[in-house]
C-alpha cells in the first residue's frame, strides 16, 4: 500500500477503511478523561439567537460573545470562512473573550483555500495568518479548521493540494474536515499524524458516499464537529442554511459520542467538540448537556433557552 514516504510528502493513494464508530453509552470509557476537552458552538452571530439564547430586546451594551462564553469554553470563528480575518476583528474577539479564562477559539480557514481553490499564495497566506495574530498572542487561538465540501474526493489531485495547503499553514496547530467517505482510510491517519494534522471526526447525514461517524484522534488536536442529521434538507438545492441545520440531538444519538470523545481526548492533548446544528439555538442545547454528561459538573444555560428547550432543566 502507498504512503507516504518522507515527512510532507504527499501519499498517491489510500486504501482499506478502517471501521466505524461504535455505539455505547459514556460508562463504556470508565474514569476521568486523560486530555482537555472543551465544547461550543459554531458561530455565535445568528438572527435567530434573539429571543432564544440571548435576550430581546439586548440590553444596551450587550454582548452576544462574551455571554456566550458564560456558558461554553469554545467557539468556532464562521466570520473567517467568508474573509479572511482583520486584526481589528480578531483583536476584539480577544478581548470579549478574555473574561474566560478556559476559552479557546478555533479558526474556520478562509473558503479561497477550501472550497474555491484557485490557488495558495504567499500573499493570501500571510494576510490570513496576520489576521488570527492577536488571537495567538493571547493564548486564546485554539486551532485552524480547515473544512473542505464533500465533493473534496480522495484524488492525487487533491492530495496534493491539502500537502501544500498543510505547509502553508505550518507551525499552528491544524485540523482538516474531509465529508466524503473515500478520505476514511488508515494511511491517511498516519500521513495526518506525521504532520501534526488533526482529524475532524463529523456528525453529519450519512448519504451514499458521506464520511460515517469515526473516532479518530490523528494529531495534537482532536475536534469533533455535530452537524446535526437532517437527511431531508442537507443535500436539497433548495435548502437554506437555517433548514440543513435544523435539528436537535436527543439523548440516545448523543450516548456514543461521549464514549468516542473520550477516546479521542485519550489520543490528543486537546479537544473540542463543536455543535454546528445551530438553528434557534439548538447547537448550544447539546453544547451544555455533552458538557454536564462528559464532566458531570453542575451546568447553566440561559433563561431564555431554558424557556424555549424546558427539557435541558433535566441536563443540569
Amino acid at each position: 500500500m502507498p504512503i507516504p514516504g518522507r515527512k510532507g510528502e504527499a501519499p498517491s493513494s489510500f486504501q482499506t477503511s478502517p471501521p466505524p464508530l461504535s455505539s455505547g453509552s459514556a460508562d463504556s470509557v470508565p474514569g476521568p478523561i486523560r486530555g482537555k476537552v472543551l465544547v461550543g458552538t459554531a458561530g455565535w452571530t445568528y438572527k435567530d439567537w434573539e429571543g432564544t439564547v440571548y435576550p430581546k430586546p439586548a440590553p444596551r451594551g450587550f454582548d452576544p460573545l462574551a455571554f456566550l462564553l458564560e456558558y461554553v469554553d469554545a467557539i468556532e470563528v464562521n466570520s473567517t470562512f467568508y474573509r479572511p480575518p482583520s486584526t481589528s476583528s480578531a483583536r476584539s474577539w480577544a478581548a470579549r473573550a478574555a473574561a474566560n479564562p478556559r476559552c479557546r477559539l478555533t479558526v474556520k480557514l478562509w473558503r479561497g483555500f477550501s472550497h474555491e481553490r484557485r490557488g495558495i499564495t504567499k500573499k493570501d497566506v500571510t494576510l490570513f495568518r496576520k489576521g488570527i495574530e492577536p488571537l495567538l498572542e493571547g493564548g486564546l487561538f485554539g486551532c485552524l479548521l480547515m473544512q473542505f465540501p464533500w465533493s473534496f474526493k480522495n484524488t492525487e489531485e487533491n492530495r496534493v493540494w491539502l500537502n501544500t495547503l498543510f505547509k502553508a499553514f505550518e507551525g499552528l496547530p491544524r485540523a482538516v474536515e474531509i465529508r466524503h467517505a473515500s478520505w476514511n482510510q488508515p494511511a491517511l491517519l498516519r500521513w495526518l499524524a506525521d504532520k501534526d494534522i488533526g482529524f475532524v471526526n463529523i456528525d453529519q447525514p450519512v448519504i451514499g458516499q458521506s464520511m460515517g461517524r469515526t473516532a479518530h484522534a490523528s494529531g495534537p488536536v482532536g475536534y469533533v464537529r455535530m452537524h446535526g442529521r437532517n437527511v431531508g434538507d442537507w443535500f436539497r438545492e433548495d435548502a437554506g442554511r437555517d433548514a440543513r441545520y435544523n435539528y436537535l440531538y436527543s439523548r440516545e444519538e448523543i450516548e456514543p459520542w461521549l464514549s468516542a470523545i473520550r477516546r479521542i481526548a485519550g489520543g490528543a492533548p486537546e479537544t473540542y467538540v463543536i455543535l454546528n446544528n445551530h438553528f434557534r439555538g439548538q447547537a448550544l442545547v447539546n453544547a451544555i448537556q455533552i458538557r454536564r454528561l462528559l464532566t458531570g459538573a453542575p451546568g447553566k444555560a440561559p433563561p431564555d433557552l431554558l424557556r424555549h428547550y424546558p427539557e435541558l432543566e433535566e441536563t443540569l
